[in-house]
């Protein structure tokens, strides 16, 4: 008997709004501290389902467990995810302390707790001197810092991460994106990231989830999908934009 035992399953889950099918029959698996990208084009259904994962929309029928525990309706206060909208989500009228801080004080944690945490989490993010300062005040690679802070101060145990790159011009991009996958490394964290661009689900990805129109219609390696994507629309979605981009992706990995 094999001992595979996934962090997070998805089993037959399925959602609809009205008479749209918005997916049906979405099942895969999660190890502990993979960086899975859920990648697709633009209506195929990957925001809505990463907002079931994250208890912020209730699927129709399927099941979602956690290291064996069903978690399908359950509250999304109640399943120890974050999720890093792509503005970040960071309250612009308090300071980074106050932003990190927050989710512990409306865990009614004591002060003196809550400061040593959050300290902590500033910490190893390189983030002391920001502690006072306000959201506008820092670059976006260190608002995403203070977004993962967040993450981190609660011990979330899944980050789920929306677009986090769509509204960035390129050269911020490559400097996030390379700093995003440095704390995922570094603390272990295990990431679903939700994206429409093949070179960012290439270049950050363990695996990748493949979807369109409401199916999930390949599960592989970056480096294993691209090879193998010679027909259908793993092939026309991939080779409509990126041929040479995606080249320059597999180089950055090796």
């Amino acid at each position: 008997m094999s001992n595979y035992k996934p962090y997070l399953s998805v089993d037959g889950l399925e959602k609809s709004f009205g008479a749209h099918k918005v997916f049906e029959n979405i099942c895969f698996d999660i190890q502990q501290g993979e960086f899975i990208s859920l990648l697709g084009p633009s209506g195929c259904g990957k925001t809505t389902l990463l907002r079931c994962l994250m208890g912020l929309e209730m699927p129709d029928s399927g099941h979602v467990f956690l290291e064996d525990r069903e978690i399908t309706r359950q509250r999304c206060d109640k399943r120890g995810f974050s999720i890093v909208f792509q503005d970040y989500g960071l309250f612009p009228h308090m300071t980074i302390f106050d932003n990190v801080a927050y989710p512990l004080r409306l865990q009614k944690m004591p002060r003196e707790q809550i400061r040593s945490r959050v300290n902590e989490a500033l910490a190893s993010l390189g983030l002391e001197e920001a502690a006072k300062k306000s959201p506008a005040q820092l670059s976006g690679g260190m608002q995403q810092r203070a977004a993962i802070a967040r993450s981190l101060v609660t011990g979330s145990k899944l980050l789920l991460l929306d677009e986090p790159f769509s509204a960035l011009d390129a050269m911020v991009k490559v400097e996030l994106s390379d700093e995003l996958k440095s704390l995922q490394r570094r603390f272990g964290i295990t990431m679903l990231m939700v994206t429409h661009d093949q070179i960012d689900a290439i270049s950050l990805s363990d695996r990748i989830l493949l979807m369109n129109e409401g199916h999930i219609v390949a599960d592989d390696s970056p480096g294993e999908l691209y090879r193998t994507a010679d027909t259908g629309f793993a092939k026309s979605f991939f080779a409509d934009q990126i041929d040479r981009r995606v080249h320059h992706a597999m180089q950055l990995r090796r």
